[in-house]
């Protein structure tokens, strides 16, 4: 008894000293008393790491008694390592003072300099950029803020190499968003903290903390109901943090731009615990064009709630109200015939023309709600759990001009009411894991994601109202004798009455669904060589129309990746390889014999796509200068196409480049972002001299071949000019194909090189832009088999105050 006695006491001391857990808290600020934002701090010789919010705050949690050594870092920053002895139940307060002046700090935010950081979203476990076999390119809400971005579509053209965009936002169903074109294949900005965001229009940029776009296919991860096989587009939204802070802001600009946003951050308790966060803008634009314009406002509260140590609540809402009048998408083929008008000249374009009036808005109302639970389990595992639900809506008239007759200059140009809704539910739990087996570190995440889509459309017939030349000449379409009839008027009304005259568009109401589970391991094998190994597993139910049993399909599909990382010079250059893996579910077809006579319905495997990729990723001078080469080849099977008797699965499609960007803070107060791209694709296995599939052709909406961007700032540092900055930059498009094709043709879209230029002075907590956007005032030009101009020169200028 006594024995046991002893053993209770000693384990009960045991539990004590267990309990006796201590903390580390404190402020960082610059030389001139400033706090300093996003700095790293690292428990040396752990995996303990932490960030600084806004106000300079980091804390660490649950240390057991002894003696620590803390190190700071930042890019473009120099370290800073203090060793202090923590006792137990007892916080240690340590504060830091950096070597930089807060404007010194600030230049390396703007610049976005933050490349090698800790990010959880790219990879969906905590990785540096060295550590992740994928690329990457980021655009942080300070670059936004330096060019005055209004339009989150520019955000990416100006900063993130290798995109462009093919297609601007048409407000239409389903794919209402605009188009952009990512290593030769398209992709849309459908992800919100990794999470689905669909959107039918424009999404603003006020409540966006930071742009990610992901090169490569990125199914293993993000599944196939957003997919984009040279890559996706995430946006991260702002978060709340736990002091009062926030800031207003008013542009103005060319075509009548007004636009007035709000960023407004407060505890909503003494001990902090609770915070919330609201984003919000107004905005109203004409069109530089003879008509067209956008009215919006934006609505964002997100709320923290951190419970205790272990346990935080992230609530976030998006409610954005849209009205616009949009122009057509010029298609200028009919994608038979061999085409009229060759190249721009020959086409002749009056790109001040809109084809259309303000009289015939559409509607783009969106709504996202997004909840996450975080738990620390323990050391070595975290859970996250994450629910998102979306509406967004189609309301108004669409239109597009198509075709032309050969050897006629007059397009048809049609007209569609939509009237189409789609609900998204989505629900994933994440785990991640940081823990040591046989010695070898690994970083796992385990986890499964349901998703879910409800669409319900009730649009119009179509009508055709009107026949348009490029020069703006207007006749009316003609009946099934070849008479010509009266054109309709630009109005509501009129074309309300066109489309009561059509065929009714059947109502359609289509379900679909997908359970996945997946997993990803991080495997150290030395202090500098790790692999990374994944694996998605993918089941697909559809109910297709709803009404329609007959239609209902199912798929499975299996998405790989690997990847692996040498570091050459620890913690400064590593050399990467990668195999990553993105599937699309294909519908059934009917098929027909020679007489088009029904004789079945065919099943198809998923479409695959498949990069093998190799770079490196260097990090010099004190990270000061960052740089990122990767070479890619993408190949796409399974593609399925049509014939007269029916679709045919088996088309091959081959993308092959390279990317290469850098990012440099030479000297305090200057800093350079640049890019250059290079991308080759075409059909390698098709149909004949189809349009959409002639081997050896591009597929069309590849964007230009070769893309450069370039940005780059100074701030005067001292003097009576002090906190006076300047920036230049701008975008090259090479030549680009929107149609090649041995029967229609080729038409050709020209290069074109754009410069944008910026002057900032920061006083007190003020704020003044003036930015101006495309300097030479060079008429250029996007498009999708399709040809639409775009803005010639124009200015934005700002006025913002720090709360």
């Amino acid at each position: 008894m006594k024995s046991i006695h002893i053993a209770v006491a000693m384990l009960s001391l045991t539990g004590v000293a267990n309990a006796q857990t201590a903390s580390i808290f404190g402020k960082i600020t610059t030389l001139d008393g400033n706090p300093a934002e996003s700095v790293n701090l690292t428990i040396k010789g752990t995996n303990r790491q932490t960030q600084t919010d806004k106000n300079g705050h980091y804390k660490f949690e649950r240390l057991k008694p002894g003696s620590y050594q803390l190190v700071t870092s930042f890019t473009g920053l120099n370290s800073i390592e203090k060793t202090l002895t923590v006792e137990g139940n007892k916080p240690t307060v340590l504060d830091f003072v950096l070597n930089e002046n807060y404007a010194q700090l600030q230049e390396v935010l703007v610049s976005a300099f933050k490349s090698n950081r800790t990010l959880s979203s790219v990879a969906k476990m905590p990785l540096s950029n060295l550590e992740n076999p994928q690329v990457y390119s980021t655009v942080s809400h300070e670059v936004m803020k330096q060019q005055a971005i209004t339009n989150f579509d520019d955000a990416l053209l100006r900063n993130v190499s290798g995109i462009s965009r093919t297609w601007e936002s048409t407000g239409r169903g389903g794919d209402g968003g605009a188009y952009f074109s990512l290593r030769g294949f398209e992709a849309q900005s459908n992800l919100v903290n990794g999470l689905p965001g669909l959107s039918s229009g424009i999404l603003d940029p006020a409540g966006v903390e930071e742009i990610q776009v992901l090169k490569g296919p990125s199914g293993t991860l993000f599944g196939a109901s957003f997919y984009g096989y040279g890559g996706v587009i995430n946006t991260i939204t702002k978060k709340p943090y736990f002091d009062f802070g926030g800031e207003v802001a008013y542009n103005y600009g060319s075509n009548d731009l007004h636009r007035a946003t709000l960023d407004l951050n407060s505890p909503l308790n003494k001990n902090k615990t609770i915070a919330l966060r609201i984003n919000s803008a107004f905005h109203r634009e004409h069109s530089f064009q003879d008509a067209g314009f956008k009215n919006s406002f934006y609505f964002a509260p997100s709320l923290t709630y951190k419970v205790n140590d272990r346990l935080t609540i992230n609530l976030m809402a998006e409610l954005l109200d849209m009205k616009r009048a949009v122009a057509p998408v010029f298609f200028h083929s009919d994608r038979v015939a061999p085409l009229t008008f060759k190249n721009i000249a020959e086409l002749n374009l009056n790109p001040e023309l809109s084809f259309t009036s303000n009289d015939l808005a559409i509607k783009n109302p969106r709504s996202n709600v997004q909840g996450e639970v975080l738990y620390k389990i323990n050391e070595q595992w975290n859970s996250q759990t994450v629910v998102s639900m979306g509406n967004v809506k189609s309301d108004g008239i669409y239109s597009y001009i198509w075709g032309n007759q050969p050897g006629d200059s007059f397009f048809d140009q049609y007209f569609h009411n939509e009237n189409q809704k789609t609900r998204t539910f989505d629900i994933q739990q994440n785990f991640n894991g940081d823990f040591k087996l046989a010695g070898l570190r690994n970083r796992l995440l385990v986890g499964v994601d349901y998703f879910a889509r409800d669409v319900k459309d009730h649009g119009s017939g179509w009508g055709l109202g009107r026949r348009v030349n490029p020069q703006g000449l207007i006749k009316g379409p003609l009946d099934g004798d070849g008479k010509e009839l009266t054109p309709v008027p630009l109005t509501s009304q009129a074309i309300d009455q066109l489309l009561a005259n059509t065929e009714a568009g059947d109502p359609s109401h289509i379900k679909n669904s997908s359970f996945s589970v997946y997993a990803s391991d991080l495997l150290d094998l030395t202090d500098r060589l790790s692999l990374m190994a994944s694996l998605r597993a993918d089941y697909f139910d559809s109910k297709g129309e709803v009404s329609n049993a007959d239609d209902n399909y199912s798929q499975w599909a299996l998405s790989p990746k690997l990847g692996l990382v040498y570091q050459v010079v620890k913690d400064r250059v590593s050399l990467f390889a990668n195999y990553m893996n993105a599937f699309y579910n294909v519908a059934p077809s009917i098929v027909y014999d020679a007489n088009n006579v029904k004789t079945g319905v065919q099943s198809f495997k998923p479409e695959r796509a498949n990069q093998w990729e190799l770079g490196t990723k260097v990090s010099l001078i004190k990270d000061r200068l960052w740089t990122t080469l990767a070479l890619y080849d993408i190949r796409v099977a399974n593609r399925v196409y049509s014939t007269p008797t029916g679709s045919i699965q088996g088309g091959k499609v081959e993308s092959k480049g390279f990317d290469f960007d850098v990012e440099a803070i030479p000297y305090a107060g200057f800093s350079v972002k640049a890019g250059f791209s290079y991308n080759h694709i075409a059909i390698i296995a098709g149909n004949g001299n189809d349009f959409y599939n002639e081997k050896g052709r591009a597929p069309g909406g590849q964007g230009p071949s070769t893309l450069g961007n370039l940005w780059g700032s100074y701030q005067i540092q001292n003097g009576k000019l002090k906190n006076l900055g300047f920036g230049l930059g701008g975008n090259y498009g090479g030549k680009y194909k929107v149609i090649d094709n041995s029967v229609t043709g080729v038409f050709e879209l020209p290069s074109y090189a754009l410069l944008n230029g910026s002057v900032y002075y920061s006083f007190n907590k003020f704020r003044v832009n003036f930015n101006l956007n495309n300097i030479n005032n060079k008429q250029y030009y996007i498009g999708y088999w399709s040809v639409n101009p775009q803005q010639r020169r124009n200015f934005v200028a700002t006025v913002s105050y720090r709360l």
